[in-house]
């Protein structure tokens, strides 16, 4: 999990995390998975790049294999969905198994709930009181039902307002590297008429990636260039070069996407 800089820099330490996507209603295509995005772009600001995702239905034995493979592939793993009061909400259950731990109520996560719902609290809603042993707990500002931390495991709610919110309470709590900068160029060009020149310019530059993403409007085709890098000094030179090289092409670039 090392990364070289440009021009052989010393090896650097690259944080690594998977995003375990839980919910039968995900793989229907009844619900939309808006996490992924926001969570991706939540990690580059924590030094942390997202380098899996996995969608697996609520069964026991999906979920507890996904997190268990990805939990030996990086360094940190989080589950979205699946932590609700119903009973097809067993992502709990899932971990504590795949984990060899027991399933018990937390007695910080029942004061929450019992404090947010007063008497409208019900058996069901104390499900979400559940955690595997030893579990700490992600405060959750929106409904009171908190998130679950097990070391490198992050088990969060499935609805994104919630999710975010959790994700904010661990601003800065996990170890990472440089945080990721991006940078675009845009142009109307075909990617194709270009290709050579991306990767002769990519050459230069092992510490940033480009990443090619045509589009067509108002019949004509255009592409945007994405460079991504945790060296500010690399990003700022790859991206001259790059407009330098378009415009020796023949093509007029825009800093920022067209």
């Amino acid at each position: 999990m090392a990364d070289t800089g440009s021009n052989g820099g010393a090896a650097e330490r690259v944080w690594t995390a998977a995003l375990v996507i839980i919910g039968d209603e995900i793989l229907s295509g009844r619900t939309q998975d808006a996490n992924l995005a926001y969570l991706a772009r939540w990690l580059n600001i924590q030094g942390i790049r997202l380098r899996e995702a996995r969608v697996v239905p609520d069964e026991m034995a999906a979920i507890g294999e996904a997190v268990t493979a990805c939990l030996a592939a990086h360094d940190y793993v989080f589950t979205t969905g699946g932590i609700g009061p119903t009973h097809d909400d067993i992502t709990v259950d899932a971990v504590a198994a795949a984990l060899g731990l027991p399933v018990v109520m937390h007695p910080g996560a029942e004061a929450a709930l019992r404090a947010h719902y007063g008497e409208r609290i019900t058996e069901a809603r104390l499900r979400m009181a559940r955690v595997p042993e030893g579990a700490d707990l992600i405060p959750n500002p929106e409904t009171g039902a908190p998130g679950i931390r097990i070391g490198r495991l992050f088990i969060l709610a499935g609805v994104p307002k919630i999710t975010q919110g959790m994700l904010r309470g661990l601003d800065g709590k996990l170890a990472g590297g440089r945080p990721v900068l991006s940078a675009a160029v845009g142009a109307w060009t075909a990617e194709s008429r270009v290709a050579d020149l991306l990767a002769n310019v990519q050459k230069g530059f092992d510490s940033v990636q480009i990443g090619s993403y045509p589009f067509w409007r108002d019949g004509r085709t255009g592409a945007n260039f994405v460079l991504r890098s945790v060296d500010p000094h690399a990003l700022r030179q790859a991206v001259e070069q790059l407009m330098g090289a378009l415009r020796a092409d023949g093509v007029e670039p825009v800093e920022g996407e067209i």
